[in-house]
């Protein structure tokens, strides 16, 4: 399945492209995007905040590494931080703060490896209709999407672009 999206700057302009789609291209899977139409999460663009999150759940585990290495560093260094609390304190008190340093790992290094390499376009075409702008996406074969990129382009879009699902491959 192939996909063009097409950013118009207005609703007046996102129907007349759709209605030129509807009238040139026979069997054909267009959407508006924007306000008074689908939004972005009817749709299915990927919400960033939910990559973010996918992105630290997948670092979760350097919590309680962290715990273990604060803890271990502890033990080997002897380091002696509250005098008042003896030394299994001291050890529990080192694997406490090397848990807190693991959560900061899982919720920068994680969280945002999640939002740099989860969201791909779907930021900016969110971005863009939350400044007010509409989408016009059009589903279907590589010569659908040749066919609509020609008739796109003369409502002069700020941006058109095509995308090609990927195709599943098998190993054996």
């Amino acid at each position: 399945m192939n996909y063009l999206i097409a950013v118009l700057p207005d609703r007046i302009q996102a129907e007349a492209a759709y209605s030129a789609l509807e009238e040139r291209l026979p069997g054909h899977q267009v959407d508006i995007l924007g306000s008074g139409y689908k939004s972005a999460d009817e749709y299915g663009l990927i919400d960033p905040n939910q990559q973010f999150q996918r992105g630290q759940n997948r670092f979760s585990w350097l919590i309680p590494f962290g715990f273990g290495a604060g803890y271990a560093f502890n033990v080997l260094t002897g380091i002696e931080l509250f005098s008042t609390i003896g030394p299994f304190g001291n050890h529990l008190i080192g694997g406490l703060l090397g848990a807190a340093a693991g959560g900061l790992g899982a919720y920068f290094v994680g969280g945002g490896l999640g939002l740099a390499l989860g969201s791909g376009d779907a930021l900016p075409y969110r971005n863009r209709l939350d400044a007010g702008k509409y989408l016009v996406v059009v589903r279907g074969t590589e010569e659908l999407t040749r066919q609509a990129t020609s008739i796109l382009r003369q409502f002069e879009p700020e941006s058109i672009q095509g995308y090609a699902e990927p195709t599943e491959t098998k190993v054996m």
